[in-house]
This record gives structure tokens, sequence and C-alpha cells, in this order.
């Protein structure tokens, strides 16, 4: 069994930062590329970030220059630090990786999802 489990969501203030965090478990033999995704309510869920397991990372256009989405290999980790927050950030945010499993499969998990608002 894999689980992601997503922490360090929350209220903050426009112009505010907020870091998410997402943790692979289980049985694991390597984690793949990991993403970060968010849903608003009424829309529909969008990829937000992705990084490889090299460290190469994607952007979607509206969060260029605010995030930054980062990994530990070691702790099977992916960070999403998210600065100069925007009341269009707000979502629930749900951390995807591509997991191959010491049984030799892979495929896709997802976490729980994490609230993030932003208000004032």
């Amino acid at each position: 069994q894999v689980q992601l489990v997503e922490s360090g969501g929350g209220l903050e203030q426009p112009g505010g930062s907020l870091r998410l965090s997402c943790a692979a478990s289980g049985s694991i033999f390597s984690v793949n590329p990991m993403n970060w995704y968010r849903q608003a309510p009424g829309k529909q869920r969008e990829l937000v970030a992705g990084i490889t397991r090299a460290g190469h990372t994607y952007y979607v256009d509206s969060v260029k220059g605010r995030f930054t989405i980062s990994r530990d290999n070691g702790k099977n980790t992916v960070y999403l630090q998210m600065n100069s927050l925007k009341p269009e950030d707000t979502a629930v945010y749900y951390c995807n990786a591509e997991i191959t499993t010491t049984d030799g499969g892979t495929r896709r998990y997802w976490g729980q999802g994490t609230q993030v608002t932003v208000s004032s």
C-alpha cells in the first residue's frame, strides 16, 4: 500500500506565504514525477507545478515567479512554496505522484487534499 499525506494548508492573507508538503510512504521502490494540482469551487482540477526525480520543473503560467516546487528524494517528499498569494489561489491542493512499488507495479497516486484559502 502507498499513501500520500499532505500538510501545510490554511488561511493566509493576500501577499502572504504558505508551504505545502506531501510525503509518500508504504511499499515504495521509487517515486518518479511528483506534482501539485488544485481545484477551486466550480472549476476543473488543474496542474499547478510538477517536478521530475532529476529536478526538472514545470509551472502553470499563473504561478510562475510566485510558487516553487522542490523535492527530497531521500524522504519521498515534495514541497510547494507559495509566495505572494492571491485570492485566486484559493483551492484544495492535491499531491500526485507516479510511484513504482516493491512488487513492480507503477501507477499514479493522489493525496487527500489540503485547503488553501487566501483572504483578508
